[in-house]
């Protein structure tokens, strides 16, 4: 009989806790489900923390390694709090402004996390008339016992009244706003910006442009790179950050944008520009490039974002946030909120700030110089 994903899970955890570790080909082969099956599983479980990946097996959390690297299995740890492991017949509700990027990832590392405990996701979209606070209503009403938030620009204060716990999720409540006490889990997108500022000082530049969108990251990103720029004691780049006229028609902001980085490289020497974000980048490069500038000869673009960076060309070096990983983050801290209802045990608010990961690619220059062809 083909197990419900939850009973595999289980199954899986049982079979890992008793015996230390076992190779992710041999699991599929015992449950009866295929090689890629299970990796999810496992990708599931090991971001849940239950599990842990190590070369092509899977092991014990507690487990350590001796001698040549074999898992030696120690006692198992304490269980996860109740509710944390089984979310039986729980509804979360999750309001996002589109299903579009980013939020296609997150809504899906959201709705694994829950399906794997038994829990189920409802969506609902913001930006109707009733707003926010209305949308948000609506899904308690039909019966959702916690709440994942993705609120509009005016909507974080007025979302505390529900009667259910509440998660925001890529949103951040300003201080001294009643949401500020909300949990929230986002990508640390200012930590990507610095990051990506810090990399491209390595490979010797000394002043990095910020070409941003009008878009919810935008903040955090020229945060992260003016701390970058002043830590790192570059010299600001001239009209940074650069941001096109959101009215114009997106050829003519690529236009735009690709003449201000033409000045910049031609007249200020500024050879390095950090981008918001890598679709943008795919059209921006060839526009470039019909200006004379190359990539990365005579710039080097770091963009944030990673959908289609590694199919442009060059293939951009990308700061890739953790979508995914945010939705189930945030969907494992809902179901540990709502376990907690009643119980007179809450552990403080969180606010987690997920790190993105960088990716380097030859559109910053560093696998040209690596070949000594810089």
């Amino acid at each position: 009989m083909r197990l419900h994903v939850g009973q595999r899970h289980e199954r899986v955890i049982s079979l890992v806790r008793e015996r230390g570790s076992l190779r992710v080909a041999d699991l599929a082969e015992e449950l009866g489900v295929s090689p890629v099956t299970l990796r999810r599983d496992v990708e599931t479980l090991a971001t849940q923390g239950r599990l842990r990946r190590v070369h092509g097996s899977v092991v014990w959390p507690c487990a350590e390694t001796g001698g040549r690297g074999t898992p030696v299995a120690t006692p198992a740890p304490a269980p996860p709090p109740a509710g944390a492991r089984d979310a039986e017949g729980l509804v979360a509700g999750m309001l996002v402004p589109t299903l579009d990027h980013p939020f296609d990832r997150i809504v899906q590392g959201a709705r694994d996390a829950l399906e794997a405990r038994g829990g189920r996701l409802v969506l609902g979209l913001s930006g109707h008339a009733e707003g926010d606070a209305g949308q948000a209503g609506r899904l308690v009403a039909a019966g959702a016992d916690g709440l994942l938030l993705v609120p509009g620009p005016d909507g974080d204060g007025r979302l505390t009244g529900n009667g259910v716990p509440v998660v925001l999720v890529e949103r951040q409540a300003p201080p001294g706003s009643p949401a500020a006490e909300l949990d929230h889990v986002r990508c640390d997108a200012a930590h990507g910006a610095a990051t990506a500022v810090r990399h491209l000082a390595s490979l010797g530049h000394r002043s990095v442009a910020l070409v941003l969108r009008d878009a919810a990251p935008a903040g955090h990103l020229r945060a992260g790179c003016t701390a970058a720029v002043e830590a790192l004691e570059l010299t600001p780049a001239p009209g940074s950050p650069y941001s096109a006229p959101a009215s114009l028609p997106e050829a003519e902001r690529t236009a735009r944008t690709a003449d201000h980085l033409r000045a910049l490289a031609e007249e200020h020497g500024v050879r390095a520009v950090l981008l918001h974000d890598d679709r943008f980048a795919v059209v921006l490069v060839p526009r470039l490039r019909e200006l004379g500038v190359l990539v990365p000869e005579d710039l080097a673009i770091v963009v944030h974002g990673d959908r289609v960076a590694g199919l442009a060309d060059p293939p951009l070096t990308a700061v890739a946030p953790p979508e995914r990983a945010v939705g189930e983050t945030a969907a494992a801290l809902l179901l540990q909120r709502i376990a907690e209802r009643g119980s007179g045990d809450c552990r403080p608010r969180e606010h987690l700030g997920l790190l993105p990961s960088l990716r380097v690619r030859a559109s910053c220059g560093a696998v040209l110089r690596a070949a000594g062809r810089e």
